[in-house]
């Protein structure tokens, strides 16, 4: 029956091969079941429920993508595109955060359609590589940023940032910047010396750290401050938390809504998940060797589409954008070449619901290593951006839209400023020809939001 379903001999792999990879790829990118609630738990979201639905987002998108496409790639809550939601719709725009999950499901529709159509050809090719490759260069650089907040290690100052000064109140939030510290560099060795399931394996070690500092005394609980006993409480998962986020993405009052940040707001959305899920799955395939001569993807269309349908499914159980992981490759790297490794990282994200308490329970300044590291992940495309002379024009415009992210706080201001910056430079330099007439229309788009907005 697998291999009927499957065409596992076609593809030169076996049952273990498949299901060894698919347990690869779910150790390398589980991190996301504790970051991922205690991002969107900024927005005023309940862990337990955000924990729920991104098993649940998780394990559908998954499987959608094993049975729709058959390709070996994983999806779950993206890395960036939760902090979006989170720090800038939410808490910057002062979006209820049921708008902002109505805005992803609608994204999400608007990926489906783009998905079965060609549209989304036209869309990608009218962005130059350059902001491409620098809209995940910023996205890195911005959730590096929030990680560093999460634990303390940057803090408000007359500079408006500074480093925490660790002596400091040191039982509490001196410890935990310290602790965080020493879990990113734990967690880079790992990463770097490629033991499976690094990351994950950094935030459980760095939240057992702080475990042992508070046995010693070293780390002293102060629930005024928000510093709460890091030993966790085991009980069972209360599946009816999810009842808290389920379906509230229709519980708005759209008279108070207005339409064209709204309308801002999907675009950023859209614009950030096509081009990742594109990247992500031209990269992985890449590396998997699934690209056809002309550098193609077979099955491209029913991967889109599966990312789409996990997209607009997770919003209506309650977590930010679902998208195609790049932890993916971990998996192909052992092996994994049909949906099979996918259906069994699915099937290990639905068991992990009965580990909610645990992964709800974890300190934020045991997942923000994750955050950091995961922002060099992203930020490594930067060596793909040509700087040279030649290339100023493109060069400047992904500067730009690189600083933009982290220093204004905002995905959506960093690619609004790189779209603008892109056409005003190149067509006053004399490279109109360089311009896809799409970008004219997006540029104007972008100046009307500053001007009335």
């Amino acid at each position: 029956m697998l291999e009927r379903i499957f065409r596992l001999r076609e593809h030169k792999t076996d049952v273990k091969t498949e299901i060894l990879a698919g347990i690869t790829t779910f150790m390398t990118m589980a991190y996301i079941l504790a970051v991922n609630p205690s991002v969107l738990s900024a927005a005023g979201m309940d862990s337990s429920a955000v924990m729920l639905a991104t098993c649940l987002a998780s394990f559908i998108g998954t499987l959608c993508m094993g049975f729709m496409a058959n390709l070996p790639f994983a999806l779950s809550a993206g890395m960036g595109l939760n902090a979006y939601l989170a720090y800038t719709v939410v808490i910057r725009n002062g979006y209820s955060w049921q708008m902002a999950l109505f805005a992803v499901f609608v994204e999400g529709i608007i990926f489906i359609v783009l998905s079965v159509t060609n549209i989304r050809e036209a869309l990608f090719n009218c962005i130059p590589l350059s902001l491409k490759k620098a809209v995940s260069v910023g996205i890195g650089l911005f959730i590096a940023f929030i990680g560093l907040q999460d634990a303390g290690i940057a803090v408000d100052s007359s500079t408006l940032v500074a480093l925490v000064d660790f002596r400091v109140n040191f039982q509490t939030s001196g410890i935990c910047a310290l602790l965080a510290v020493i879990g990113t560099i734990v967690m880079a060795i790992m990463y770097i010396k490629r033991v499976p399931g690094s990351i994950l394996i950094g935030i459980f070690g760095t939240w057992l750290l702080g475990i042992v500092c508070e046995l010693c005394g070293l780390y002293v609980p102060a629930p005024a401050e928000n510093y709460f006993s890091l030993i966790p409480s085991f009980g069972m998962t209360d599946f009816s938390a999810l009842g808290l986020t389920f379906g509230q993405c229709f519980n708005l009052d759209f008279g108070a809504v207005d339409i064209l940040n709204f309308v801002v707001v999907i675009f950023s959305f859209l614009f950030v998940d096509l081009f990742n899920t594109l990247g992500t799955l031209i990269g992985v395939a890449s590396k998997a060797d699934m690209l056809d001569e002309e550098g193609r993807l077979p099955g491209v269309k029913p991967a889109l589409l599966a990312d789409a349908i996990a997209t607009s499914v997770g919003a209506v159980l309650g977590t930010s954008t679902t998208t195609t992981f790049v932890e993916s490759a971990a998996g192909v790297s052992a092996g994994g070449r049909t949906g099979l490794t996918a259906v069994t990282t699915g099937v290990l994200f639905l068991v992990s619901m009965f580990l909610a308490p645990v992964f709800i329970a974890i300190p934020s300044f045991a997942t923000a290593p994750a955050l950091i590291l995961v922002g060099f992940l992203m930020f490594s495309s930067v060596t793909q951006i040509k700087c040279d002379e030649e290339n100023y024009t493109s060069a400047i415009p992904a500067y730009l839209c690189i600083i933009a992210m982290p220093l204004f706080y905002s995905i959506a201001e960093g690619i609004s400023i790189g779209v603008i910056s892109y056409v005003l430079i190149n067509l006053f330099c004399g490279k109109a020809k360089k311009i896809n007439p799409i970008m004219y229309v997006l540029s104007v788009l972008f100046i009307l939001k500053y001007i009335f907005l």
